[in-house]
């Protein structure tokens, strides 16, 4: 009973930071009977509409299913697709105040057409320069107040490429962390992959281990040995304490001071990968920042995973699932 009432409650008095990119999901969804008499294309009739929170704000989602308290800072466009995020996060109860609005930026969207659980075709809107030196400061200050505020828990820097998190915010915010002892996560993709030096967690996946490192690991079969030698590697780089390469279907291997290994994933009816990245780093923070073991942190952040990858879309944890499917392992 201790242990069950500890996992139910111990992410309640939580504090997450994340920092990084929003994207605005956009789902188009149809049916498919025939093929257009103008090109060799499906004619999707439409159905339904959805707009979902995707990148950094599917994780501040995702810390706030498990009961947890997220702050999200983030840049959108003075547009109608940064309207409509901003709309999403005050619809879902999550504070947008942190949320900067750029007017040369255009805020990142993704639209997605299926047929069914389908995926026919994905069309994106965004600008990805990096925001300007001024605009950087400004955050790094806004940063820096919060963190005086708030006793934060962990930092989540979530990266997707699109401008926000530059060298110099993710130098000036590790630096802040490291001076007030906050655990620091990064999910990082190939432009910043080195960038992150101190961060206590990297978690990249396979593909990013590749990119970033100019590696040819196989995604089909990969072997220990190779991980652990991509993980030495990048520990040279970053000094980092924890790496967790996502595999996929293969589970996560990672590598800590005093241990190793894979954890495999569980067989599943897999409908949609789309934010499986958001969610492991969501609760491998929240497990970590809870006390959760490695072993045990990575665990729940692999079933996660698992799971989100069996819903069509974007979608956050189910607390009661997760933690149901957690318990009996």
């Amino acid at each position: 009973m201790g242990e069950r009432l500890f996992l139910e409650t111990c992410f309640d008095d939580l504090k997450i930071l994340i920092i990084g990119d929003v994207i605005l999901d956009h789902y188009l969804i149809g049916k498919v009977d025939r093929i257009s008499p103008e090109a060799p294309v499906p004619v999707v009739l439409h159905q339904v509409e959805e707009y979902r929170l995707g990148g950094a704000a599917n994780v501040a989602l995702n810390i706030q299913a498990m009961g947890a308290t997220p702050y999200l800072l983030s840049l959108v466009g003075a547009d109608r697709n940064g309207a409509q995020l901003i709309q999403l996060l005050e619809e879902n109860a999550l504070r947008a105040s942190f949320i900067i609005k750029d007017k040369n930026k255009t805020t990142s969207c993704k639209t997605r057409i299926l047929a069914g659980n389908q995926h026919l075709l994905r069309y994106d809107r965004e600008t990805t320069d990096w925001i300007e030196k001024d605009l950087e400061a400004k955050m790094v200050l806004v940063i820096k107040n919060l963190l005086e505020e708030e006793q934060i828990d962990a930092i989540i820097f979530q990266d997707y490429n699109k401008g926000l998190l530059t060298n110099g915010l993710i130098f000036d915010v590790l630096k802040l962390a490291k001076e007030q002892g906050i655990k620091t996560f990064a999910d990082p993709k190939k432009a910043n992959f080195l960038t992150y030096s101190g961060v206590d967690w990297f978690k990249p996946n396979l593909r990013e281990i590749n990119e970033g490192l100019g590696l040819a690991i196989s995604d089909e079969n990969p072997q220990l040995e190779e991980l652990a030698r991509a993980a030495q590697t990048i520990n040279k780089h970053l000094k980092n304490t924890h790496t967790l390469i996502t595999l996929g279907a293969k589970g996560m291997y990672y590598q800590s001071p005093s241990e190793e290994g894979i954890i495999p994933t569980e067989k599943r009816q897999v409908a949609d990968v789309c934010g499986a990245g958001d969610t492991v780093i969501s609760l491998l923070s929240l497990g970590v920042a809870a006390g959760l073991n490695v072993k045990e942190a990575v665990t729940l952040a692999n079933i996660a995973g698992g799971q989100v990858c069996e819903k069509v879309g974007v979608a956050p944890i189910d607390k009661v699932a997760l933690l149901r499917e957690y318990k009996g392992k």
